[in-house]
């Protein structure tokens, strides 16, 4: 019994590494050539995980570039002014994360890099699995949207080593809706093969909510209009408490 019980995992772990090499043999012909791709620096790949979040790659990656032109250490985005951050990150959306990217980097600045990167404002578990892979090369296996859809539909077994070609895999082969299964590396041994999804909960639409309103409002104050709180009271308290607006003799502007 225990001589077939390590039979079977033998055949297990080839079954395993046969799938993994497939997927690994179409990302070097097929990865995505990505800005920060080509490099190890920590600080700018939290930057431009931190981008990535809930915005997509083609917006991302001039922005990074320009970011990195402007603040290319964590120390140098730590000294920047906080409105000048602000303003750099207008575009990308959810302007709360230029705050916490800024003191993330404050922090790096003083102290260094934590062990423990969910220390550093605003990064979460995947955020810091990423930076932990892509420039540590610490054996973690980050986990984001496209990841964990491939895992799933797959019931597959990868390492660390797979974690770029797993994204890039979701990102452009094995969609949300309707996968192509006819293109992917893994389909031979998918369970999931030639099935159609169910569209996932869409986000509220943006035209008309709260958070135009705030997106708006912060646009202005950026551009330098004087902006008092009879404007959209409940957007700017709601801007100063993310530490993106300051309220002075009361009128709204960037925190410096």
């Amino acid at each position: 019994m225990l001589d077939e019980l390590r039979r079977l995992g033998r055949v297990r772990c080839s079954i395993v590494s046969r799938v993994q090499e497939a997927l690994l043999s179409w990302f070097r012909e097929h990865g995505r050539d990505l800005p920060w791709r080509r490099t190890r620096d920590p600080y700018a790949i939290l930057v431009s995980e931190v981008m990535l979040q809930q915005t997509q790659v083609p917006r991302v990656a001039p922005r990074y570039l320009a970011w990195l032109e402007l603040w290319p250490t964590a120390r140098a985005l730590a000294v920047a002014p906080r409105d000048e951050v602000i303003r750099e990150w207008q575009g990308l959306g959810y302007n709360r994360r230029a705050v916490n990217l800024h003191r993330a980097a404050q922090v790096i600045a003083v102290s260094g890099w934590p062990a423990d990167l969910t220390e550093l404002p605003g990064v979460g578990r995947y955020t810091a699995d990423a930076v932990d892979r892509f420039a540590f090369d610490e054996p973690v296996l980050p986990v984001d949207t496209n990841v964990r859809r491939v895992l799933e539909r797959t019931g597959g077994a990868f390492g660390p080593e797979s974690a770029a070609a797993l994204m890039d895999l979701g990102a452009t082969i094995c969609l949300a809706r309707i996968p192509r299964c006819g293109v992917c590396p893994l389909a031979a041994s998918c369970p999931s093969r030639d099935r159609r999804f169910e569209p996932l909960r869409k986000q509220g639409r943006f035209e008309g909510s709260f958070r135009q309103r705030r997106a708006e409002t912060l646009r202005l104050v950026a551009a330098g209009h004087t902006t008092g709180l009879d404007a959209d009271a409940d957007a700017v308290a709601s801007l100063e408490r993310d530490g993106l607006v300051e309220v002075h003799a009361g009128l709204a502007q960037l925190p410096h």
